[in-house]
């Protein structure tokens, strides 16, 4: 592979690294070579970092110095139970893009609004620490596995210092600043009947209202168990109490068979337990919240959740685990799994951001937020992914490495220039540029299990192995996985878009770079080794008029236009400029999708881009525009081709240059000359993307909208059948008859309904998608009958 491909990348790089990319360059070069796009399926052992922000040492001191942060919670919902503000406790200062960052829930009754914002600095003691740790240890574990039989043994072993180190603790109300903290409801967590039996003077409620019960461990005040967490043996579950009830075990309930007894009388039936306190007023209580996660978008979900049922409990037979402690704190803290697990995300995007500023100083403009983007696969299943910015790094890439090539290779036919290309930009080549540069650790490739969540302080589950990257940057390892080496190759792409959609090519060019892969936008002058006289072999006036576009060497013009037929006479055909040109109209339409409506999901925009680029298209176009009569050739088989297509064009619709909804076979070099002419002018402008653009766009008119239906026959009877979970096969696929066209059958198996359709063309590409239609209309016609 030619060195201004692939160099070294910036200078800051040790000996040692460079002599790394070297045997990288070696490496793709052999093991890419004839190798198609996704060949290597798997890397093995890729690490899955975790951000060091929030990962901490033993501290030896007896105060220690904490950053304090406020995460308010905006309610954008109907519920009964209102959030409260949680505070975030760091021994590291986040930087500001992230302290003061804001983010929304998906809850499924509507949105929770997250805003960060930093408080200030905070010293606490040893004990306090140890204190807060048993809280959030307590109350997350309880939340998160709602299983408070292993509580302790599951503390057995913790110890100050463990590698998470942070504290997410209850916040004061809004008019109780400036102490931010709930220290009283902290301490709920030391709560001991012993300590808080009859000797209980502080008590909260009105005089008159309190007064003492007895709980399955011993006495307590009223105040205490009514806003406490309990568990019950007899049913093994964890309640969150609410208030003391105007009922006992005396107090008669109904059934829903209609049935009347006494609560003391159901007990008894029901459990075998008999009530010895008869006459104590019981408790309301609700069942401990599930922990779900609010990262990703809820589907059908037309109408509100239920609200969990209260229930009415006889103290006796509660064990209070925390004390006091209102139900708004454990519903509050029922969303801290999925808050800090986007916090934890956009930590791992900013060290990775990091590690690249290391090398590359002056590309400094991404905000985390859209590297977060970059490196968040459709796996993960959130409100956002890498695809709309791994078709816009796609496009871009393959037109950077093309135009790099084209200028490097002048003397060499496009057959190499494509094979060089694909030793570049194919997976597998992709894929060992990102492991290189350690990517695969800060990919974000399943979705959020809040059950697999670190809780901050607990050893059990995290350990945590720390890992330098290049010598510079302390990161620490989560676990290890198995990673498709095509995810790799995505994210590579996608971290190229996200560049270049908020720094423009420069930035892209300078990623590119550090990745190890070289190219420039320089102008370098086009060598033809023999001589072109334009206006004998074209009417170049004319063709300029229809381009919009004045040349200033007309002999790119008839090399974009010469068929390879004619070699004898001219001895360069359009192939290198098609080479060119596929690449530049790609990456131009991809880009004026992509700006143009900000708004597209990443399957819109990819449909668009595969609608409005491929050969159909361009082939339509150049039919539509005549440029057909203009193709140099020497091949009667060719003129006959043409002369077919162009038959075959004036049966079809004129208001549409889309070549989906097209039941004929184009000629290839039709579509290819669109191709050329956008190189040529390309190389004629000195690379004026723009110009090109303009030039083609109105040959390409009606450009593609979202509005436009544009939904690919195949495409849309493959995601029907998935969706309805339909069998659908391809018979005789490619089998050639006498005339050399394709055959091919489509049959679907539509839960017992067989729908079958065979169509014959050209070639298979054609065949095929003419079977998925008539299949496609088959299915929809006797759906509209109600009977599918």
């Amino acid at each position: 592979m030619n060195s201004e491909i692939i160099k070294e990348t910036a200078c800051l790089e040790t000996c040692n690294q460079h002599r790394e990319i070297g045997a990288l360059r070696n490496n793709i070069v052999e093991e890419a070579d004839g190798q198609e796009r996704g060949n290597e399926p798997y890397v093995d052992e890729q690490p899955s970092y975790f951000p060091p922000e929030l990962v901490g040492h033993s501290p030896k001191n007896s105060n220690i110095l904490y950053h304090y942060y406020l995460m308010e919670l905006e309610q954008k919902f109907d519920y009964e139970i209102p959030v409260h503000d949680i505070v975030l406790v760091l021994r590291n200062k986040l930087e500001a893009e992230l302290g003061s960052l804001h983010f929304d829930l998906d809850v499924g009754r509507g949105s929770l609004t997250v805003n960060l914002k930093y408080v200030g600095v905070i010293n606490l003691s040893t004990d306090q620490v140890l204190l807060c740790r048993s809280f959030q240890k307590t109350l997350l574990r309880v939340l998160i596995h709602h299983d408070f039989k292993s509580l302790n043994e599951r503390m057995d072993g913790d110890i100050l210092g463990a590698e998470t180190d942070y504290l997410l603790l209850p916040a004061t109300g809004k008019h109780q600043r400036p102490e931010i903290i709930d220290w009283h409801c902290v301490n709920s967590v030391l709560f001991s009947c012993k300590k808080n039996g009859e000797s209980h003077w502080n008590c909260s409620l009105p005089e008159g209202c309190a007064r003492i019960v007895q709980t399955k461990d011993g006495p307590v005040c009223t105040c205490l168990l009514q806003n406490s967490l309990v568990y019950t043996r007899h049913s093994d579950r964890v309640y969150c109490t609410m208030g003391i009830l105007a009922l006992n075990a005396n107090s008669r309930m109904q059934h829903r068979c209609g049935k009347i007894n006494t609560y003391k009388e159901y007990y008894e039936e029901r459990h075998g337990i008999k009530l010895c306190f008869e006459h104590e007023s019981w408790v309301s209580a609700k069942p401990l919240f599930r922990v779900k996660k609010y990262l990703q978008r809820c589907r059908n979900q037309k109408k509100k959740e239920s609200s969990m049922m209260s229930v009415e409990l006889p103290p006796e037979l509660c064990s209070i685990i925390m004390s006091p402690m209102s139900i708004n704190t454990f519903y509050s803290f029922s969303f801290v799994p999925s808050i800090m697990h986007r916090l934890e995300s956009l930590l791992i995007a900013a060290n990775l951001k990091k590690m690249h500023l290391d090398h590359c100083t002056q590309n400094d403009v991404i905000p985390i937020s859209k590297v977060l983007e970059a490196i968040t696969t459709k796996k993960c299943q959130e409100t956002f992914d890498l695809e709309s910015l791994e078709t816009l790094g796609d496009s871009f890439l393959k037109y950077a490495v093309s135009q790099q090539l084209f200028k490097t290779y002048q003397d060499q036919p496009e057959g190499v220039l494509t094979s060089k290309k694909e030793k570049i930009i194919s997976n597998a080549a992709l894929c060992k540029f990102g492991c290189h540069r350690k990517l695969p650790g800060f990919i974000r490739d399943e979705s959020f299990d809040p059950k697999k969540w670190i809780i901050p302080g607990d050893r059990l589950g995290s350990a945590l192995s720390e890992e330098l990257l290049f010598n510079t940057r302390k990161i620490y390892i989560r676990e290890t996985r198995k990673m498709e080496s095509k995810t790799v190759a995505d994210v590579v792409e996608a971290l190229i878009g996200a560049f270049l959609s908020i720094g423009g090519e420069t930035s892209a060019l300078l990623f590119l770079e550090w990745l190890g892969i070289k190219v420039d936008f320089h102008i370098i002058p086009y060598e033809r080794p023999f001589p072109i006289h334009a206006e004998k072999r074209l009417n170049v006036r004319h063709l300029e008029s229809l381009l919009n576009y004045s040349f200033r060497d007309p002999s790119l013009l008839v090399e974009a236009l010469t068929h390879g037929s004619m070699f004898r006479e001219i001895p360069r055909d359009y192939e290198r400029l098609e080479f060119l040109g596929d690449s530049v109209l790609d990456y131009l339409m991809t880009k004026h999708f992509y700006y143009e409506y900000p708004g597209l999901s990443p399957e819109q925009l990819t449909d668009m881009r595969s609608a409005s680029v491929n050969n159909e298209c361009y082939a339509r176009s150049a039919v539509k525009f005549g440029l057909h009569k203009h193709i140099l050739r020497d091949s009667q088989e060719l003129d006959k081709q043409i002369v077919k297509t162009c038959n075959n064009f004036e049966k079809l619709s004129s208001e549409s240059t889309f070549g989906w909804d097209a039941e004929t076979t184009f000629t290839e070099v039709l579509g290819d000359i669109i191709e050329s002419l956008a190189g040529a002018i390309l190389v004629d402008s000195g690379y004026n993307k723009e110009m090109v653009f303009g030039s083609i766009r109105p040959l390409l008119e009606p450009l593609m909208t979202p509005e436009t239906p544009m939904s690919h026959p195949v495409k849309e009877l493959t995601e029907l059948c998935q969706k309805e979970h339909y069998k659908l096969i391809e018979i005789n696929k490619n089998r050639n008859d006498n005339e050399g066209r394709s055959s091919i059958t489509v049959k679907v198996d539509a839960k017992g309904l067989t729908f079958e359709d065979t169509a014959t063309a050209a070639n298979g590409k054609t065949a095929r998608k003419l079977a998925y239609k008539k299949v496609l209309k088959s299915l929809k016609d006797f759906a509209l009958h109600g009977n599918v």
